[in-house]
């Protein structure tokens, strides 16, 4: 059995993870009901994404929900290039809040690097604020 490996991306223009749980169920409405971000890198590890990877969202610099990747599609796009559609299962599971610098694109995320799942029914992470969460997980306290 091949190894599992995650993906990471910023939500550009996110506020919270509501918004982009909002965003996300508008514009699958217009598809076939499945979330998908579209890129134009194909990742290598495709193998180790489908077996179980997530993608992580990055909102306002802290790593704060996750979803499961169901499989990487082909797109061509109107300018006639190949590009990759990570398509998701419908909804987010909230995380641990783990602090993130700035990148661009999208990058790989190993098991051991990913912040955990918060508690089934838990809604939020701690009543602490984020900039004292974000600063605790720069020490590695978090």
């Amino acid at each position: 059995m091949s190894k599992q490996i995650n993906l990471i991306k910023l939500s550009v223009g996110t506020e919270s993870v509501e918004g982009l749980d909002e965003w996300q169920r508008m514009r699958a409405k217009a598809n076939d009901g499945l979330n998908r971000h579209v890129t134009r890198m194909w990742p290598k590890r495709e193998d180790e994404i489908i077996n179980g990877g997530s993608i992580y969202w990055v909102i306002k610099g802290i790593i704060q929900a996750r979803q499961p990747i169901l499989r990487l599609d082909e797109v061509i796009g109107e300018d006639g290039i190949r590009r990759c559609a990570i398509v998701m299962k419908p909804g987010l599971i909230l995380t641990q809040h783990a602090l993130k610098r700035p990148f661009q694109g999208w990058r790989y995320l190993t098991q051991e690097d990913s912040p955990a799942d918060l508690p089934a029914g838990k809604t939020h992470e701690d009543p602490i604020p984020a900039e004292l969460s974000a600063a605790l997980a720069e020490i590695g306290v978090r």
